[in-house]
């Protein structure tokens, strides 16, 4: 039988230490502040491949919990390696003169798109300017006049010749209200109607064969009228082309030996001088005083000019590297970009210059940082980003379109683009995005895995400490002194749960260094203490711990049943963790067991009454498992039990209990009385042997809580795994409280020494014969097992051929699978 002290855990290992005092300095002020990211080696060599790897498809997803600096790792790296890079090119919107529903995109290089808007501007308002002061001068005038006066010279001609062939054949033109008409002349006078109808018959059918030639004659004359009017028309037009190419030719010319090297840009400018020249009139003011926008101004009397407006959608400077875009709200429009639309005297219209670029597109020749849950949240914005990545264009579109509802619209020609994007996640969203999302692998083929902890080690805490130097130095708070920083890796080592790992929640831990500098200054201190760190954890603890201290209050005052004194039988103190929010807190539970003859097996009530999780369903099957092997050698294993959480009214999970309840199993069948001074938690395999368990210093210190304010004896503990030791990292009331006697905490391998323990009767093992010590532990059990065997046997329980174990065997797999169908 293994003794207390033998299982006693010593006090210098229920917290680690710190070994950031070799580093040699008294505080943070004089080590330099971190200049590099703290851990995640790992993830750092995926990033740095994934950022240099050119491939398609080859974008980066960060997997790893929150709190643990993606971003602020992420950022930084991006930035350095952007600003090596070259920037991308400008891109703009223009008017698309073949097809204005598809606005014309065109690519500049950095820095010169916006050049581009100002020089087209220039050029429209120098036109503007030019064009009607050129069509107001004496020489064109002169020149317009010159070619009118030569028409109206050949029509009067004209007339005059088939003026004199009309009356040649007896006709002449008679001046009426609205115009000239034809009439018969006899003698050099025209012939009244009563004088026509005198005539005989024979001259009135000549007269009429007459009309016919002169109508004939008259059609030729207007013909030719009319070729001369569309003659001078077309002298007008070529004049006025030439007044426009003269007008813009030096301008134009600039801008295209400006842009030479651009063959689309040069063809834009190509299709504007062809529409001015066609459209000249739009710069001249007109006779309608107003024009409803955007057909007009609003204010000068000539049409809108809009459509040689320059649309710049994006921009960057030649010297900046390649953008570096985070959107933090990545819906449809954000991400992609929109099309506006405008109002104006009760119609909503909208334009190219409406088209407004999302973060896809001032991303590209760049980086893109998303955070994965953000875009699953928005409507189609996944889609979209996948759309993008797959085939390198950005279509800009109206959304409404994937409801169904196609309206009137732009649609503008797409822009190419080369995106480097980068999903910061939780592990599991990777998981279902890898499961179900066929294109998921394709388009992010590195996933870089950030890490809870990393070693503790001392390079490793001197990156803690520069550190702690960087964010007082950035945030202008008041320095460390060392034993603070020591209390503040200490932190981090519980946070870890390992006391040979250190905890890389550094959100977590940067929050502890703003508070810790908080109360500094609240006390006054230039420098942060120990004693700040420690107050800094108190009253954080403080903030959040409201459930944790109704709970006890509840213990205290006995309304939750927990004894803390004593020995009982078949009842054991189990230990559980309770998570509110971030905040994690231990609690002891009353765990009880009855036994009874019969062939049920181990009845779990937490199970039946469908208020255990599977976990904790498992572990009962587990101990179950182990009561068999251990008892059912020599005689059936006929036994009814059942366990339960007392005074628990929601769902228990896991199966760190599992040690608990077997110790009050066989308690009961033994008749042997557990100490309530101690309280157990573990997981045991079928073998006996005690498995490590989570949340070890949150059921520690809960359990300490209930004791000290029940009032510490000396004599209370609690048993752990062994192999949870290295997993301590209590606080320093508790530390203190073991290292003066007044509680204990004990580390047990086998469910052999926890018994030993929690009863203080010897386990015992079987001897030569098979038998175990009869006044052992075990031998009580066994003899109590086998007086059940022999009453199930007599009462005819067992049927026929079959041993009580199996029966109880295919008992639990039938309620398990009955459960199960349920």
């Amino acid at each position: 039988m293994v003794t207390r002290e033998e299982l006693r855990v010593p006090a210098d290992l229920l917290a680690p230490d710190s070994f950031v005092k070799r580093l040699g300095f008294s505080d943070t002020s004089t080590i330099p502040p971190l200049d590099q990211p703290v851990g995640h080696e790992r993830a750092l060599e995926a990033l740095e491949f994934g950022l240099r790897m050119k491939g398609h498809g080859f974008n980066l997803y960060a997997s790893g919990p929150a709190g643990t600096g993606k971003w602020s790792i992420i950022k930084p790296l991006v930035d350095r390696l952007a600003r090596q890079e070259p920037s991308p090119p400008d891109w703009c919107y223009v008017h698309n003169f073949r097809d204005p529903s598809s606005p014309r995109c065109l690519s500049f290089p950095p820095g010169q798109g916006r050049h581009f808007q100002r020089e087209m501007a220039a050029l429209i308002r120098a036109l503007g300017r030019e064009i009607p002061r050129a069509f107001e001068s004496p020489k064109y005038l002169d020149a317009r006049a010159k070619i009118l006066e030569e028409r109206d010279t050949t029509k009067q001609a004209l007339f005059r010749a088939v003026e004199a062939e009309v009356q040649a054949l007896g006709f002449g033109f008679k001046e009426e209200p609205v115009g000239f008409s034809l009439a018969v002349m006899k003698d050099g006078h025209l012939l009244s109607d009563e004088e026509l109808a005198s005539l005989p018959e024979a001259e009135r059918v000549n007269l009429m064969e007459r009309r016919k030639e002169v109508e004939r004659k008259l059609r030729e004359f207007h013909a030719r009228t009319h070729a001369l009017d569309h003659e001078a028309e077309a002298r007008l037009r070529e004049m006025d082309s030439q007044v426009i190419r003269a007008l813009m030719h030096t301008r134009l010319a600039a801008l295209k030996d400006r842009y030479h090297e651009l063959p689309e840009v040069l063809d834009y400018l190509t299709q504007v001088a062809e529409d001015i020249v066609t459209n000249y009139k739009d710069f001249l003011p007109q006779e309608r005083a107003f024009f409803p926008f955007p057909f007009g101004n609003g204010t000068d009397h000539r049409p809108s000019l809009h459509r040689y407006r320059v649309n710049v959608l994006v921009e960057h400077h030649p010297d900046a590297g390649a953008p570096v875009i985070e959107e933090s709200h990545p819906t449809y429009s954000n991400l992609i970009g929109k099309i506006e639309r405008r109002s104006q005297f009760g119609a909503v219209y909208t334009d190219f210059m409406d088209i407004k670029a999302g973060a896809c597109l001032h991303a590209n020749g760049g980086y893109l940082i998303l955070h994965v849950l953000d875009v699953l949240r928005q409507p189609f914005a996944w889609d979209a980003l996948k759309r993008v990545i797959k085939t390198q264009m950005v279509h800009i579109e109206d959304p409404s379109e994937y409801f169904g509802f196609p309206t009137v619209s732009l649609k503008p020609q797409p822009i190419p683009v080369s995106i480097k994007v980068i999903l910061l996640g939780p592990p599991l969203i990777f998981y279902l995005l890898e499961t179900y999302e066929e294109d998921f692998p394709k388009i992010f083929k590195v996933r870089m895995d950030f890490d809870r902890h990393m070693p503790h080690d001392l390079p490793h805490e001197e990156q803690y400490a520069r550190l702690i130097a960087k964010i007082c130095h950035d945030e202008h708070l008041p320095h460390f002194h060392v034993d603070a920083v020591a209390e503040i890796i200490r932190y981090g080592l519980r946070l870890a749960e390992r006391r040979d790992r250190l905890s890389l929640r550094l959100r977590g831990i940067a929050d502890l260094v703003r508070e810790s500098a908080y109360w500094a200054s609240q006390a006054g201190h230039t420098l942060v203490t120990r004693a700040d760190v420690e107050t800094a954890l108190t009253r954080k603890r403080r903030r959040m711990n409201l459930l944790e201290e109704w709970i006890q209050d509840e213990i205290q005052e006995g309304t939750l049943l927990v004894d803390l004194t004593g020995a009982v039988v078949g009842q054991v103190n189990g230990l559980s963790v309770h998570h509110w929010g971030e905040y994690a807190f231990g609690r002891p539970c009353r765990i009880t067991a009855r036994t009874f003859v019969g062939t049920k097996g181990v009845i779990d009530i937490q199970r039946e009454a469908e208020l255990a999780g599977h976990i904790h369903s498992k572990g009962v099957m587990t101990l179950a498992g182990y009561l068999a092997g251990k008892f059912a050698g020599t005689h059936p294993f006929a036994l009814s039990a059942t366990l339960t959480f007392e005074q628990t009214y929601s769902e228990v999970d896991g199966d760190s209990a599992a040690v608990a309840e077997l110790a009050a199993i066989l308690s009961s069948l033994a008749n042997v009385p557990i100490r309530q001074d101690l309280a157990v938690t573990g997981s045991v395999n079928q073998l006996g042997e005690v498995q490590p368990i989570g949340g070890v210093n949150e059921k520690i210190e809960g359990f300490y809580e209930s004791c000290r304010r029940h009032g510490l004896t000396g004599e209370q503990g609690v048993i752990i795994p062994a192999r949870n030791i290295k997993h301590l990292a209590l606080r320093q009331d508790v530390v203190d409280a073991v290292m003066s006697g007044r509680f204990h905490i004990y580390g047990v391998h086998t469910i052999e020494e926890t018994l030993e323990l929690l009863t203080g009767v010897q386990a015992g093992s079987r001897d030569s014969r098979g038998q175990y010590p009869e006044d052992s532990l075990f031998g009580l059990a066994d003899r109590r097992l086998a007086e059940m065997a022999q009453l199930v046997s007599q009462w005819g329980d067992v049927p026929q051929g079959t041993t009580a174990y199996e029966h109880s065997g295919r008992s639990v797999h039938r309620c398990r699978r009955e459960d199960d169908h349920t």
